[in-house]
């Protein structure tokens, strides 16, 4: 390497790559899937590995996920996997770029839905494919094995289905090798390129909640004649408004009804009215209390107008923790990549992301990455630049990502590899500072 360190080898090859990345990452926008339904992704990252070289490219996992395997040339017993999520959202494209999605899923359940990446994850799987490029070129380099996982159905399948980073892991897609460290970022509104961390539960705790609220069906003339499941669930509605006065202040949760499902007419008074919702707990030790207060509330409620409230809870996620030994050994390599101006501690967020899943069982360390025309005040909080494009959250239809800052995710993505693999980046070296 004529005397050059492996992290300039790194920068470098990713700068080489940025205009490839923001093309991946292009392409990927115009051609969202929702969960469970990533196959032409799927394919469209396989394909780039198998060009790559990489001892293994394997695929079907989950549905469509799909992991690639690249075996170092130094000995080494460590084993990093890196995480992107592939999937995209029933949310319709107004980032007004000119690569915005017109896509629209006709058959997906509950749809059609148009299809957007109004999260991100088309940033996310550009990015890893950028690193599996840059890290298969410096392989000669690399003491150990680095891990390419690119996840479907983080934003949860259909609930008849399976899916997602739980069903990746039953399927034995970390069984040979075992990673000794995950590692993942999510884009978010804040200031292009800086890197945010927290020590502690950087997401929350989720499920899924369905409430199917019953009553008898009658003609919409004679409400006399039925039990109308309406009022009932309009009132669980309102009820749910007022669930945080039940629990501490200071354990941030929250429940939401996203959507209300009812199959009947406009002059019929049907027998069944669902409402689907998520539950957010910063701490999960908090859950069983809310759960518990919600199928009190919507039972109790749904009686009163001579209904009944069944209350499912579906699809768990437990809350993305980052340890602080884990937190202390990473923050050296952040801030040689970005600087250390750009690394900062962020709030806790009532967000969630099942990448849970991988570091509860593996240990590791999930950040996010500004892509935003945004600055932080004096208390640390993005705010958007003058003649920016201001602040879009993810999941808003609006929401965009800045093109030229996808390298610098590429750079983080190698540069925590490698230093993992060679034992910079190891709790054990964290714990004896």
């Amino acid at each position: 390497m004529s005397g050059r360190s492996i992290h300039d080898v790194l920068d470098d090859g990713a700068l080489r790559l940025a205009d490839r990345v923001i093309a991946w990452r292009r392409h990927l926008h115009r051609h969202p899937e929702l969960s469970n339904r990533e196959e032409k992704t799927a394919a469209f990252v396989a394909e780039h590995l198998r060009a790559l070289g990489l001892d293994e490219v394997r695929t079907g996992i989950a549905g469509h996920g799909v992991v690639g395997v690249l075996r170092g040339g130094r000995p080494g017993s460590r084993t990093i996997a890196l995480r992107a999520d592939i999937d995209a959202l029933p949310v319709p494209d107004r980032c007004g770029a000119d690569f915005a999605s017109e896509a629209v899923d006709t058959t997906y359940p509950g749809g059609p839905f148009p299809v957007s990446h109004a999260c991100g994850h088309d940033c996310h799987t550009a990015m890893l494919m950028g690193a599996a490029t840059v890290l298969a070129e410096a392989r000669a380099e690399l003491p150990g094995t680095v891990l390419f996982v690119f996840q479907p159905a983080e934003e949860g399948p259909p609930v008849t289905e399976e899916g997602g980073a739980r069903a990746m892991v039953a399927e034995g897609a970390f069984a040979e090798p075992v990673p000794t460290m995950v590692f993942g970022m999510h884009v978010t509104p804040y200031p292009k390129g800086h890197v945010g961390y927290l020590s502690g539960n950087q997401y929350a705790a989720s499920l899924l909640v369905r409430i199917t609220v019953t009553g008898r069906q009658v003609h919409g003339s004679t409400p006399w004649q039925g039990i109308d499941p309406m009022p009932a669930a309009g009132a669980i509605l309102t009820g749910i408004g007022q669930l945080y006065r039940q629990v501490s202040a200071f354990d941030p949760v929250t429940v939401t009804i996203g959507h209300i499902e009812d199959v009947g007419r406009f002059n019929i008074i049907g027998e069944t009215v669902t409402l689907w919702g998520t539950v957010r707990c910063a701490d999960e030790s908090g859950m069983a209390e809310v759960r518990r207060r919600l199928a009190t509330l919507a039972g109790h409620t749904a009686a009163a107008y001579q209904a009944t409230a069944r209350v499912d809870y579906l699809q768990p996620v437990p809350p993305v923790r980052n340890g602080a030994a884990w937190v202390a050994a990473g923050l050296p390599t952040f801030r040689r990549v970005v600087g250390a101006e750009r690394v900062v501690e962020t709030v806790p967020s009532l967000g969630y992301d099942d990448v849970s899943e991988f570091i509860d069982r593996f240990g590791g360390l999930y950040v996010t990455l500004g892509v935003q025309d945004a600055a932080l005040d004096e208390r640390g909080l993005p705010v958007p630049l003058a003649g920016g494009r201001g602040l879009v959250t993810n999941h808003h239809p609006g929401f965009y990502a800045d093109d030229d800052t996808l390298v610098t995710g590429v750079r983080l993505h190698a540069h925590v590899a490698y230093d993992h693999l060679t034992g910079a980046l190891a709790p054990d070296r964290a714990e004896a500072r």
